[in-house]
């Protein structure tokens, strides 16, 4: 075996040189078409979408925040409503919120799961309550069941943020089709990631899907004739033809993922029984995707900065909690709101993870941690 001194926490590099050939061969294609805004790779791309999530429609727009955005906007969110979701998460899936001009209500959430606690969303919802948004944290998927209940119960649309969990199932259905609406994001780390940004709205309901198409090319149905208050929010032609080379290879990607949590498992489970650290958890209803492999830990910077010096890539995914961010302070939350977030902000640490990396890179992360534990570090 050939010595590892570096192991990166993600790497594009790998993944593209395996598929250089048909990326060069479909860039050149297109250059060669001259057709770059909607063309026939976005249509393509957009019923491939929807067959593979179950989904009756696709709709190819500029980045995973504007999803969320148009998404909020097709289902009428806007200036005084409320959308619950949760503080745990990347900024886009509140700022989107915020962007309608509706107010962020956070829920805590499950401490195995790291996402929203099902059990606690509906103290939440007043009179000003709209859209529940969970977020499929990591790759794994929300309990989506008793969340679908309850807005059922109150009237209120379901967006799925599924930024992070291209192919997981929830009870063996595909997240993002779940909802009323899920969104979806092609940054280039992602699970399916383009050269650059790129997203997508899922949905069965034509007059969402309708509207969504809509509001991406400023709100007209027919050119230079406007009925909404839309934006230029749509997904190129080039980043929807190299995603069409990607997209056969997802399943195999996702799989290899889960191969790679297992052997993480397999080698760090010793330091979980010792109450060191905690490893993740599949729920019984869940087929993870493993966007990212996150553990749990007190000491969670010694280690990363252990990590480091032996050249392993790792990331805090993520270090403030929402609620606890400079741009969210006029919302009145304050710290201890949210403990089950805010712990995991102190805690979490995300390892290697790609379907590129090599077993024996894994095996190497696994003995550095291990090792560093056990006092044994060099």
């Amino acid at each position: 075996m050939t010595e590892i001194t570096k192991v990166p926490g993600f790497s594009l590099a790998r993944q593209n040189a395996l598929l250089k050939v048909k990326l060069l061969q479909v860039c050149s294609e297109l250059i060669d078409r001259g057709m770059f805004i909607l063309g026939d790779n976005v249509k393509h791309l957009e019923k491939e979408l929807a067959a593979y999530c179950g989904a009756r429609y696709a709709i190819g727009v500029g980045n995973g925040s504007d999803a969320l955005y148009l998404a909020l906007l097709a289902a009428g969110v806007g200036p005084g409503d409320e959308v619950i979701t949760t503080p745990f998460t990347f900024y886009a899936t509140a700022g989107a919120i915020e962007r309608v001009g509706a107010k962020p209500v956070f829920t805590d959430i499950e401490k195995d799961t790291f996402n929203i606690d099902p059990n606690l969303i509906e103290a939440k919802i007043t009179g000003k309550t709209r859209a529940i948004i969970p977020v499929h944290l990591y790759g794994c998927p929300a309990d989506m069941g008793p969340i679908v209940e309850l807005a059922g119960k109150y009237q209120l649309k379901v967006i799925e943020d599924g930024a992070q969990s291209l192919g997981a199932l929830y009870k063996g259905r595909k997240v993002g089709a779940i909802g009323d609406m899920g969104c979806l994001s092609f940054f280039p780390t992602k699970n399916l990631g383009a050269f650059g940004d790129g997203g997508a709205v899922l949905t069965s309901d034509p007059e969402l899907a309708e509207k969504v198409r809509m509001l991406r090319v400023h709100g007209a149905k027919t050119k230079y004739y406007h009925e909404l208050p839309g934006c230029n929010s749509r997904l190129d032609e080039l980043q929807a033809a190299i995603l069409r080379v990607k997209m056969p290879h997802l399943e195999g990607w996702n799989l290899r993922r889960r191969e790679i949590a297992s052997r993480y498992r397999a080698k760090l489970s010793c330091l979980e029984e010792k109450g060191i650290l905690k490893l993740p958890k599949i729920p019984a209803y869940a087929e993870h995707v493993f966007h990212q492999y996150t553990i749990q830990l007190d000491n969670r910077d010694g280690l990363q900065d252990y990590l480091k010096q032996h050249g392993v890539g790792s990331t805090v995914y993520y270090p403030v909690p929402l609620h606890l961010q400079k741009v969210f302070q006029p919302l009145g939350y304050k710290e201890g709101d949210f403990p089950v977030a805010e712990a995991a902000c102190r805690e979490v640490l995300s390892l290697p993870m790609f379907p590129e990396l090599t077993d024996d890179e894994v095996e190497h992360v696994s003995n550095l941690i291990i090792n560093y534990f056990n006092g044994k570090r060099s």
